[in-house]
């Protein structure tokens, strides 16, 4: 007797999954979020979560037999003109396209939604009591930016700095003159936060976490809070978790995998 054959999954229905959960309107309104390459009606083979997406991605895709590449920044931010492979992007594209492989983006939505990026960052400190920093209802949907809660115990700045280096795998951090105060309060940003400090200050918070910061925000802040800044890459490199999380339910047949292609442009010397 044959094995019963395991329900296929289109594409579409991993796209669906994702939308519900971080719905488009999330977005802010300069972002490009949602689908970027492909057609969904397609069966899907399987899914590579990943942060950004270049050529390298799309070959890990498929070697490892997905159809679909789910990032977090989108590979498709300012319009093309042109497709002649005259730099990355555009190369990325025609790979994408020429192997048939689906490319969705989950950015400022994902960001914006509960229990995305930001609730992700707070969850890996163990933090609690983590709650929208700067909240609004888009539509009848709760939504925010940045997110501020507790560490489980005070700690001093030294220490505080050393658990976020060693929860990230960040060789040092940016921060400013380290706090004489316990921290207890954090306020957390992934990505370019600095838009955030002010908002951070305000609610009490005794540090604030994000991944990258303008030169000339870091001063004026002394002793009011301890500023700790990972690197972009660094503070949202576990949202590939979220993914494999909201796909995995929606889809639990359907391979998933997190990228093993390291995306970040900067290196530390």
């Amino acid at each position: 007797m044959r094995k019963q054959q395991i329900d296929s999954v289109k594409i579409k229905e991993v796209l669906s999954a994702l939308e519900r959960f971080a719905p488009l309107p999330l977005q802010e309104g300069w972002d490009n979020a949602g689908l970027q390459i492909g057609l969904t009606e397609a069966e899907a083979s399987g899914a590579l979560l990943c942060l950004d997406v270049n050529e390298a991605i799309v070959d890990e895709a498929m070697a490892k037999g997905c159809n679909i590449i789910v990032s977090h920044h989108p590979l498709l931010f300012r319009g093309l003109k042109t497709i002649s492979g005259a730099d990355y992007v555009q190369r990325t594209v025609m790979k994408a396209i020429k192997n048939d492989i689906v490319v969705i983006s989950m950015h400022t939505n994902m960001d914006n939604a509960r229990h995305g990026v930001n609730f992700k960052i707070a969850e890996k400190l163990g933090m609690t009591d983590v709650r929208f920093m700067s909240g609004k209802t888009v539509g009848d949907i709760e939504a925010g930016s940045g997110v501020i809660g507790e560490l489980p115990e005070p700690m001093d700045a030294e220490n505080f700095i050393t658990l976020v280096k060693s929860r990230f795998g960040v060789r040092c951090a940016q921060c400013n003159e380290l706090l004489s105060r316990k921290i207890r309060r954090v306020a957390v940003c992934g990505g370019a936060g600095d838009f955030l400090l002010g908002d951070a200050v305000a609610a009490d918070a005794d540090a604030f976490i994000t991944g990258e910061m303008h030169y000339h925000v870091f001063f004026g802040y002394g002793q009011r809070i301890q500023i700790c800044v990972i690197g972009h890459y660094q503070s949202e490199q576990y949202t590939s978790e979220i993914f494999k999380s909201i796909i995995g339910e929606a889809c639990p047949a359907l391979p998933l995998h997190i990228a093993e292609t390291c995306t970040n442009p900067i290196n530390y010397i």
